[in-house]
């Protein structure tokens, strides 16, 4: 699975009215495999215009109030593609989630955990940047009061919840997961760090080592490694991309119980491409 197969490539949107925004609406979609309980989920978050308000609210706040990298639609696509990607590389290997070996229950709710974990974790930056892990969590809450019952009964809906909104807390820094599927959610989300995260605030002249450097990274590989379960391929421009590895990715991936599943690759082109031509203070 490259970047592209994420949803990477569909334009950030720039659009300004509210109608305007919602004719650009992004299709939430994963490659199901058979699983019903997760293609009827999906069903259900695209038909939940709220849900979508709130990706556009929390994108609004980060790219165009605070002049982060996207936080919306387009990034919880990626990151939802990412961790059921990565989950289902470590099933692969024999490696079986939380939720089989703790409740019984099957690696099609591990993919449901995942993806709504991963779908819900940056709801909170409609509310806020600062502690946006937690306001997610009391917005998640209220989705998955919602959403869960249309496939689970009761008894094991409160225990899908429980188990999402803990990866959605575990994401933030210094987060401690407990779980494969919270690890998994943590380091999807450092994953998505391609050039076309970072493109208005590069472009617009939000010059940073975080904007530069996730401008010289151009794309991902998630592979069935030849040592490891997990082999991740960092296709970088400039070697300014390094700082994402680094500084971020080995920081998400420390603690969150991935670390003897993932190997981590660097390529840097023949040719270093320029970033910048000058700066000033």
């Amino acid at each position: 699975m490259t970047s592209s197969d994420l949803g990477g490539d569909v334009p950030i949107d720039v659009a300004r009215s509210v109608e305007a925004r919602f004719e650009k609406k992004l299709v939430m979609n994963v490659p199901d495999r058979h699983n019903d309980k997760l293609h009827r989920i999906m069903e259900h978050v695209n038909d939940d215009d709220d849900l979508y308000g709130l990706w556009l609210a929390a994108n609004v706040n980060a790219m165009e109030r605070l002049g982060m990298t996207d936080h919306g639609p387009v990034h919880v696509k990626i990151v939802m593609n990412l961790a059921v990607r990565l989950l289902r590389l470590l099933v692969d290997a024999g490696i079986q989630p939380s939720v089989v070996t703790t409740y019984e229950m099957d690696v099609h709710d591990a993919e449901v955990v995942v993806a709504l974990a991963a779908l819900l974790h940056d709801v909170g930056m409609s509310i806020h940047r600062a502690d946006h892990e937690g306001f997610s969590l009391f917005i998640a809450q209220d989705k998955l009061r919602r959403i869960l019952p249309t496939v689970y009964e009761e008894r094991h809906a409160t225990i899908v919840r429980a188990e999402i909104l803990h990866a959605i807390i575990a994401h933030r820094s210094g987060g401690a997961p407990l779980t494969l599927e919270a690890g998994i959610v943590r380091i999807a989300d450092a994953l998505d760090m391609a050039k076309g995260r970072s493109r208005i605030p590069f472009s617009g002249g939000s010059l940073s080592i975080h904007s530069v450097s996730a401008a010289a990274i151009e794309g991902i590989t998630l592979e069935k490694g030849d040592e490891r379960p997990i082999c991740v391929t960092v296709d970088m421009s400039n070697s300014a991309g390094l700082f994402q590895l680094d500084q971020l990715l080995r920081e998400k991936l420390k603690g969150s119980g991935l670390e003897p599943y993932v190997e981590v690759r660097a390529k840097l082109g023949e040719e270093e491409k320029p970033l910048l031509t000058d700066f000033t203070l």
